[in-house]
């Protein structure tokens, strides 16, 4: 087989395939994994001192606190595949005569050698390199994060206002 053929049935397509269907794959867990991450800081509540000098504390999600969750995204996906072949062939051929001669018989010697070799040999290896980042949460998740720590800062700083007017 030549070269050109074992390159020629390197299935690329297949490969690249392989990789969008994994990065979409694998996209689709993160942004349900980042919601699930959503829904439980919404859910988990933090208790904390009442400001207002009541002895309720008051109870804020970690939304509410302006804690987000990450969201990630892929930015980046390469795949790199090298490829080594090598085919050598080699033939040695020997031939050793050697004769005596002298007054009386005569004798003669023939070694032949033929020696003919085949070497195939195959390296490859491959890389996959993906990068992702950080990106922002959907807008409206946003949005209502936003919405609710300015409904939460304001019910604080009522508390604030109402705290300073009892006691001043």
């Amino acid at each position: 087989m030549s070269v050109g053929q074992e390159l020629l049935n390197t299935p690329f397509a297949e490969m690249t395939e392989k990789l969008a269907f994994a990065i979409a794959e694998g996209q689709t867990k993160l942004d349900m994994n980042s919601t699930r991450v959503a829904k439980f800081m919404a859910e988990q509540e933090i208790e904390l001192p009442a400001l207002d000098g009541s002895d309720t504390p008051n109870k804020y999600s970690l939304l509410a606190m302006g804690l987000y969750p990450t969201f990630y995204q892929f930015q980046e996906a390469e795949i790199e595949v090298r490829m080594s072949i090598t085919m050598a062939k080699s033939r040695e051929f020997g031939l050793d005569v050697g004769a005596k001669a002298g007054w009386g018989p005569f004798s003669a010697s023939v070694n032949a050698s033929y020696k003919s070799k085949y070497n195939y040999s195959q390296e490859g290896s491959s890389l996959l390199r993906v990068k992702m980042a950080p990106a922002p949460p959907p807008t409206i998740l946003e949005n209502y994060m936003e919405t609710l720590m300015e409904l939460e800062t304001a019910k604080i700083e009522a508390a604030i206002e109402a705290n300073k007017s009892s006691t001043g």
